[in-house]
Formats: structure tokens, C-alpha cells, sequence
């Protein structure tokens, strides 16, 4: 096995990754499609993996996602050295790609990237993602940094804690009444399973967490919504349409309007979040970190490492 890995080659993989199939990334290279196949070839002879699977688009093998990560950092180091050379294009402002779920996005996430300085000319590109799963973007090297669940830092990466982002279980005083025994007196573990539920999507399995924790059985009810939007999850539970696991900070509002009534008072999940971000002395990607942090530290409850 050749141990080198050709920078031309390097490219070429993360360009097919990236435009999503050896057609697109041919023409984004500007080469032949043969020329993108035999350069694709040629890297996983040298590597012995195979590192693309050939699907419509294209995805990273596991070790085609080592490469593709070795490939973004190459590009960001290239960047770098031509700014500070002050070659043509280092005008360009600097783009960064983050990814983070929906109830962060919707909370307290964009003051915090309004809190980086403006100085820096940062472009932000946002990727929407459960906390649960935007590690998997940082694996692929589809992002730098990502807002997780998972305290455990991925190849590559440093992490830091930020704090806990805590769920309550609400739902509209008619809901309640009707479905969840508000005026009967029927304890809510009675009844909670078989009452509509509102989800972000079917991946959203708090509400499932939070009836299992209540009842010592199964899941929600089998009637239920998918709104898949922070804000629209709220509206859909304050409209009545089902319960539903709402973060503290959307809720509060709510239940001092009366809008919103508590299930099950003092209980709730608290979700842990964690800020992962690629290994580089890159000052763009520290002031992002920096700044995340502090909003994270004003907004979130104090966890355990935090």
C-alpha cells in the first residue's frame, strides 16, 4: 500500500462528495469524468478502502469520511496561507459551517453568531439537525463545529460543555381537560398514552422518553402530529392539537398567558448540549467557539461539566 495521499486526488474525492455525483464534480473541476473516476480509483488503490459508496448522490464510506475531513482541513489551511500572503482573493469573507438542531436555532443560537465580531467577515451556513445526529456532519466533515448531545468528541475534534436545555411537558388548557384528566383528577400517567402528541419528526423521541420515565411502559400514543419547525411545533401545541415536550424558555411565555398549562409539575427532560468543533488554530472558528459559549452560559441551565 502507497502511503502518500496526491492533493489532486484529495481534491477531486472531496469535490464528488461535495457536488454529489463524478458527473457534477467533473465539471466543477473542470476535468473529464474519467479523469474524477481514475483519480477517485487511484486514492483507494493507495489507501486499500474503498471510499465512496456509489449511490445517487454519492456518500463517504467510514473511510472515505477520514479523507474527506483531511480534505476540508487542507482547503481551510490553504485559505489561510493565501490570506496571509495576501494573495488575490483573500478579500473573500471566510464561510463557516455549523450545525445545530432546531430548538437552539430557535432559541439561543443566532445571538450568539450576532455576538462574533463583524470584523472578522464571517459567513455563517447553518445546517438544521437534531442534537442527536449532528455529530454524524462533523464525521462526514460536512461542518466545522455542530451543537450535540453527545459529550464525546468526535476524531478530530475538541469539546466543551454548554449547558442543559430543559423540556416541559405542556399542552392547551382544552387538551388538558379533554384528553389529560386536568378536571377529572385522573392521574396523568392514566392517561398520557393514549392522548395526541405533537412531534418534531420521527426522529423527535422525547415525548416517547417522557412517557416511558412517567409510566414505566411504552411510548406516546400512536396519534400524533409532525410539525417540523421549532416555532410551529409550539403553535401546533398551543392550538390544541396534542401535547408536546417544549423547551423551558419557549414555554414560559406561554404559561403566564395561559396559553399553555404544566402536565406534570416540577417534572421535565433536561438534554445536555455540547459544542464540538474541528482541531484548528484558526481565530474565526475560536471567536465563534467564544461566543457560542458565553450566549449558551446566559441561556441555558448550568449542567454538571459546564
Amino acid at each position: 500500500m502507497m502511503t502518500e495521499l496526491p492533493l489532486d486526488q484529495v481534491r477531486t474525492l472531496l469535490a464528488v462528495v461535495d457536488e454529489g455525483t463524478f458527473d457534477a464534480a467533473a465539471t466543477a473541476l473542470h476535468v473529464t469524468p474519467s479523469a474524477v473516476s481514475q483519480r477517485v480509483k487511484s486514492l483507494e488503490q493507495r489507501t486499500g478502502r474503498v471510499l465512496l459508496t456509489r449511490t445517487k448522490p454519492v456518500r463517504p464510506t467510514e473511510s472515505g469520511e477520514i479523507v474527506v475531513r483531511f480534505a476540508r482541513r487542507l482547503a481551510r489551511l490553504e485559505r489561510d496561507a493565501r490570506t496571509e500572503l495576501g494573495m488575490s482573493g483573500s478579500g473573500e469573507p471566510t464561510r463557516l459551517s455549523v450545525a445545530v438542531n432546531a430548538d437552539s436555532l430557535a432559541t439561543w443560537f443566532l445571538p450568539a453568531l450576532a455576538r462574533v465580531p463583524g470584523g472578522l467577515r464571517l459567513c455563517f451556513e447553518l445546517r438544521r439537525e437534531d442534537e442527536d445526529h449532528t455529530a454524524a456532519l462533523l464525521r462526514e466533515g460536512t461542518v466545522m463545529a455542530a451543537v450535540t448531545s453527545s459529550p464525546d468528541p468526535v476524531a478530530g475534534c475538541s469539546v466543551r460543555a454548554l449547558g442543559i436545555m430543559r423540556y416541559l411537558p405542556v399542552a392547551s388548557p382544552g387538551c388538558a381537560e379533554q384528553w389529560l384528566g386536568t378536571t377529572t383528577g385522573t392521574p396523568l400517567r392514566e392517561l398520557i398514552g393514549s392522548a395526541p402528541v405533537v412531534a418534531f419528526d420521527r426522529n423527535d423521541d422525547i415525548q416517547d422518553d417522557f412517557v416511558r420515565a412517567l409510566t414505566g411502559g411504552t411510548g406516546g400514543s400512536a396519534l400524533r402530529h409532525f410539525v417540523p419547525t421549532s416555532e410551529g411545533f409550539i403553535d401546533a401545541v398551543a392550538a390544541g392539537m396534542g401535547w408536546g415536550m417544549v423547551p423551558e424558555v419557549q414555554a414560559a411565555p406561554l404559561l403566564r398567558a395561559g396559553r399553555l398549562v404544566p402536565l406534570a409539575s416540577g417534572r421535565g427532560i433536561d438534554v445536555p448540549l455540547f459544542w464540538q468543533q474541528w482541531k484548528l488554530d484558526f481565530p474565526a472558528l475560536g471567536a465563534l467557539a467564544e461566543a457560542v459559549t458565553a450566549v449558551a452560559g446566559e441561556t441555558l441551565r448550568p449542567g454538571p461539566a459546564s
